[in-house]
């Protein structure tokens, strides 16, 4: 797992993605002052963790995980 998702990190501006939890457990923290507070277990089980674009979060695995991130981005208008 890259360092940097283990420490408090934002996508920019019109980014956004979708975490996939494969196998195991992975805890996911939003902790941006515009959200309210959360800390949620990702599993194969749940719906994909949402990230929005320049919202705080970080995640942290809870024993061995396998995940995948799935960005998006907002088309630029005319």
């Amino acid at each position: 797992m890259p360092a940097g998702l283990l420490k408090a990190h934002t996508t920019k501006a019109g980014a956004w993605a979708l975490i996939h939890v494969l196998e195991g457990q992975l805890l996911y923290t939003i902790q941006d002052p515009r959200r309210p507070a959360a800390r949620i277990v990702l599993t194969p089980d749940r719906p994909p963790g949402v990230i929005e674009p320049t919202v705080l979060h970080e995640v942290a695995p809870v024993g061995p995980v396998r995940f995948y991130v799935e960005f998006h981005r907002r088309e630029a208008g005319p």
